[in-house]
């Protein structure tokens, strides 16, 4: 099939919307006091909602891929198009401007776990699932952190052992999004106890509703449940569903893993937010407060340069280029800036933080703020972030690690 121009794919896009989703009104001007202040890092919603929300958005999801807008950029073996990178922003630019149902339940299936299965699943997985992936017949979510590792992801414990061809899985996992609606999950295991810490882990697909499999929602100090704690006793998966070698699952790891902070990284810093605490500052009489005002430009500026630093970073992926280390350096600037956010509204609004009072604009801002500190652990933790930046662009030294011949480990004994 014939490469369409940019010309023809717009208008093609462009029909395929108009006659299947209305257009979004225009956005109206915010005026503070008027419609709902909630203001949360992450959406909350109850299970019953959240259930039928996935299935709105599994059927758009299957429909724009039946008319061959799902997987653009992918393999016509798994249906995809095999166009350049830049018809599918088109794409995106496009269906932002049509009301559709939330997409982000696929966040982390399409955004970190296909593409791991496209670079390390075997021909059978990547036939399984690729397809059903991007057709939203499936939903996938990752299983890599435990009670006793969370950043330091070499030192998890869950045990897969092999058993014919077949692997016997067995531990816990936790912090997982989405596990409670997804048909699939990535777990990394570890297959060799006897290895280096990073060298005896293999990457595995796990069905999420196979027998053994045992999920509980995780409540949240904002009183939400978006998490999940994840057990699993004796749960079978087939060889044909491992990812990469045996005992390579750190590189498997890796593969996911910089594709989560490209998709954290590209959230930015809360930019949708400026106009809400502009006119807070308004409202509450302070523009010409010169503290305030500092503070304010300082937040605005930050956010902007990490705007700048997403750009080039989505736009080397989009070339079809692997996400490199800008994407833990926009990950780490995106939760700064949501704590920059917090402390900046906490400046402002003082005790009316954390007295509900009613009064509009007030004491929503409090969901943000005990939000926040998720996003500084997800996708691994600020420190670690900031390990791969001193290494990998500052050309730093490496940390020693527990496993490293390094006298002040020998110490450590």
């Amino acid at each position: 099939m014939s490469q369409p121009t940019v010309e023809q794919f717009h208008a093609e896009a462009l029909a395929f919307l108009e006659a299947n989703a209305p257009r979004k009104e225009a956005e109206k001007k915010f005026v503070w006091g008027e419609g709902a202040d909630k203001v949360s890092m992450f959406e909350e919603k109850d299970r019953k909602s959240e259930t039928h929300d996935v299935a709105l958005a599994c059927a758009w999801r299957q429909k724009k891929f039946d008319a061959g807008f799902g997987y653009i950029f992918g393999s016509e073996q798994y249906g995809g198009r095999e166009l350049p990178a830049a018809y599918s922003k088109i794409y995106e630019s496009l269906e932002a401007k049509y009301e559709i149902p939330n997409q982000s339940c696929f966040t982390i299936g399409l955004g970190m776990v296909a593409p791991t299965i496209v670079a390390h699943g075997s021909d059978i997985a990547r036939e399984t699932y690729v397809r059903k992936m991007y057709r939203g017949e499936i939903v996938g979510c990752q299983l890599f952190s435990e009670p006793g590792a969370g950043s330091d992801l070499a030192s998890l414990s869950t045990k897969a052992e092999r058993d014919g061809e077949e692997w016997v899985i067995t531990g816990q996992k936790v912090w997982t999004s989405g596990a409670h609606y997804s048909d699939i999950g990535e777990i990394i295991a570890r297959t060799d106890f006897d290895m280096p810490k990073h060298k005896g882990l293999t990457g595995f697909i796990v069905d999420m509703r196979a027998p053994g499999v045992e999920i509980r929602p995780l409540r949240q100090m904002t009183g939400g449940a978006s998490f999940n704690e994840v057990f699993f006793s004796e749960v079978r998966v087939r060889d044909d569903h491992r990812l990469g070698d045996i005992n390579n699952g750190w590189n498997v790891a890796l593969t996911t893993l910089m594709n989560e902070r490209a998709a954290i990284g590209a959230g930015g810093g809360g930019g949708g937010m400026f106009t809400r605490v502009i006119e807070m500052v308004k409202y509450y009489g302070l523009e010409k407060d010169p503290v305030v005002r500092d503070a304010l430009a300082d937040l605005i500026i930050h956010n902007k340069v990490a705007g700048f630093n997403n750009q080039r970073a989505m736009d080397k992926i989009k070339s079809g280029q692997m996400p490199g280390p800008e994407m833990s350096m926009a990950k780490l600037a995106g939760t700064a800036n949501m704590m920059r956010m917090g402390d900046f509204v906490s400046m402002v609004l003082g005790p009316k933080l954390i007295a509900d009072s009613g009064e509009w604009g007030t004491y929503a801002w409090n969901q943000l703020i005990l939000g926040t500190p998720g996003g500084r652990i997800a996708g691994g933790s600020d420190e670690v972030m900031r390990n791969i930046v001193a290494e990998r662009v500052l050309g730093m030294p490496k940390d020693p690690g527990i496993d490293s011949k390094s006298p002040f480990n020998e110490l450590r004994k």
